[in-house]
């Protein structure tokens, strides 16, 4: 079977949201017919998909595909994920909706040093970014402010 097979299978599992782990993945696309798949080759995909694990409808951890592929942008839908922004003398903090963390803070590091960003570390719905030495904790904080154009 050809790549492009395996990436629609691929994509149109995910979009069922019931797959709570890698292996399960695997399992489920093997038995598709993809029989060179490994749980290495699944964890490089959902990284290239940008996939995430969040909460299902039944409240389940599951993966999913998130609305727009590669790496997100400030003007899309993304923005609405954020909860709050705020920081302290030495990082931001932003709170986003549950499993919205690491697409946010893949933006954040995809914008990286020139504003700022020394980088993010990105759990379900908290980011922590802490700027890089030529920056202010106050200057990263208007800076991702205006990002997502937030009046908080």
């Amino acid at each position: 079977m050809k790549q492009d097979d395996l990436t629609k299978a691929f994509k149109e599992m995910l979009l069922q949201e019931k797959f709570s782990s890698q292996i399960s993945i695997v399992q489920a696309l093997q038995e598709q017919g993809f029989e060179n798949i490994n749980q290495s080759k699944v964890s490089r995909m959902l990284t290239k998909f940008g996939a995430v694990r969040t909460r299902n409808a039944k409240s389940e951890m599951v993966y999913c595909l998130p609305a727009e592929m590669g790496v997100p942008t400030a003007s899309s839908p993304l923005k609405n994920l954020i909860v709050d922004i705020d920081y302290n003398s030495s990082m931001v903090v932003i709170r986003t909706s549950p499993g919205a963390a690491q697409l946010i803070a893949r933006l954040l590091d995809s914008i990286g040093k020139s504003e700022g960003i020394l980088g993010s570390i990105a759990g379900d719905d908290t980011i922590f970014s802490t700027p890089t030495k030529s920056c202010t904790v106050k200057s990263l904080y208007q800076t991702i402010i205006q990002l997502f154009e937030q009046e908080l």
